[in-house]
C-alpha cells in the first residue's frame, strides 16, 4: 500500500488594515517556530515605513526578533510586480521549511495572498516598453475605458481597489492585447495552507483606523517620512500612485488640501479600503477557499494545534 506524503505546512492569517494581524501573525510565529512572510503590497519598498504600519518593532516578543520576509526589498521608484512577489513569497517559504520553521503568511493584500495560495500561473506577456510609456501618461478612468472597450466583461467585474490602480490596469490592457486571458489559471498547490481571518466590525475597524492615523501624524512622525522620500528622489507622480497616506500627504504638501481636511480625508479613504478588503476576503470564501474566522490569540492557538497535529 503506498503512502501518501503529507505537503508541507504554510499558516496564513488574513485581515483588513488595523485589525491586528501582524500582532497575531508574530505571537502564533514565536509559539510555533514560525517566520513570517509578509504579504502586503507596499511594505515591500524601502522608506515607506509609517505609512504602511511597517512597525518593525512588532517583530520584537520577549526579547526575541521573529524573522521576516519580503519587507524592505526593493526602492521606492522601483518596479514590484505581482509575478515578482509570487516568486520572491514561495522561495521564502521554501527557506523556511528547508530550516524546520512553519512559514506564516500574513497580509491583507489579497491579489497576493491568492497569487501564493491558489497557485496562479501568471502570464509570461513581455510589455512594449513603448507602449507602456505611451499607456502611464493616461488618467484612471482613461485606462479603465481602454480596457472596457477591449474587455468589457472583465472590466466590469473589476473591484475598485483594480479601477483605480493605473499599473494593474496597464497591465491588463498589455496582456488583453496580446490575447491571453486575464483569468489566472492555477496549479494545484503544493501547500497544506490554513488561513485565519481576523474581521473587526465595522465600528471597531473604523475607530482603530482614526486613532492608528492621529498616531502615526501626531507623534511618529508621518508627514516627515514623505518630506524625506521627496528629498531623495521620490516623484509626486509615484507618491500619488503608492496611494493613501503617501497620496494625501503629497496633496498636504503641495498645498492642495489643508491639514484638517487631509486627516478627514485620509481617514474615510483608508476605511474604504479596509472596507475593500474584507470585500476581497468573502469573494475569496465565495471561490471555494476555506477561510477561518477567529476573534483572538487563544481562539487561533488552539486550532493551529489541531492543524499541525493532521
Amino acid at each position: 500500500m503506498s503512502t501518501q506524503l503529507k505537503k508541507p505546512k504554510v499558516l496564513v492569517i488574513v485581515g483588513p488594515t488595523a485589525s491586528g494581524k501582524t500582532a497575531l501573525g508574530v505571537k502564533l510565529a514565536a509559539h510555533f517556530a514560525g517566520e513570517i512572510v509578509s504579504a502586503d503590497s507596499r511594505q515591500v519598498f524601502r522608506g515607506l515605513d509609517i505609512g504602511t504600519g511597517k512597525d518593525l518593532a512588532e517583530y520584537v516578543l520577549a526579547g526575541r526578533t521573529i524573522p521576516f520576509h519580503l519587507i524592505d526589498v526593493c526602492e521606492p521608484m522601483e518596479e514590484y510586480n505581482l509575478a515578482r512577489y509570487q516568486k520572491e513569497a514561495l522561495e521564502a517559504i521554501e527557506k523556511i521549511i528547508s530550516k524546520g520553521n512553519l512559514p506564516l503568511l500574513v497580509g491583507g493584500s489579497g491579489l497576493y495572498l491568492q497569487a501564493v495560495v491558489d497557485g496562479y500561473v501568471l502570464s509570461s506577456v513581455t510589455p512594449d516598453q513603448d507602449e507602456r510609456v505611451q499607456l502611464e501618461k493616461l488618467s484612471v478612468s482613461e485606462l479603465y475605458e481602454k480596457l472596457h472597450l477591449l474587455k468589457p466583461d472583465f472590466a466590469e467585474r473589476l473591484n475598485n481597489s483594480d479601477r483605480q490602480n493605473a499599473r494593474r490596469l496597464v497591465r491588463y490592457l498589455e496582456i488583453s492585447k496580446n490575447q491571453q486571458s486575464l483569468i489566472p489559471k492555477t496549479e494545484k498547490p503544493a501547500y497544506d495552507f490554513l488561513i485565519l481571518s481576523l474581521n473587526p466590525d465595522d465600528q471597531t475597524m473604523r475607530s482603530r483606523i482614526e486613532k492608528r492615523l492621529v498616531n502615526r501624524l501626531e507623534k511618529e512622525g508621518l508627514v516627515a517620512e514623505v518630506e524625506r522620500l521627496l528629498d531623495a528622489g521620490v516623484t509626486l507622480a509615484r507618491l500619488n500612485s503608492l496611494g493613501l497616506e503617501y497620496r494625501y500627504l503629497a496633496w498636504y504638501l503641495q498645498d492642495k488640501i489643508d491639514y484638517e481636511t487631509m486627516v478627514n480625508q485620509l481617514s474615510t479613504a483608508i476605511y474604504r479600503f479596509a472596507k475593500r478588503q474584507k470585500t476581497w476576503f468573502k469573494r475569496w470564501v465565495k471561490q471555494g477557499r476555506e477561510i477561518i474566522e477567529v476573534s483572538d490569540e487563544e481562539e487561533a492557538m488552539a486550532i493551529v494545534k489541531r492543524w499541525l497535529k493532521n
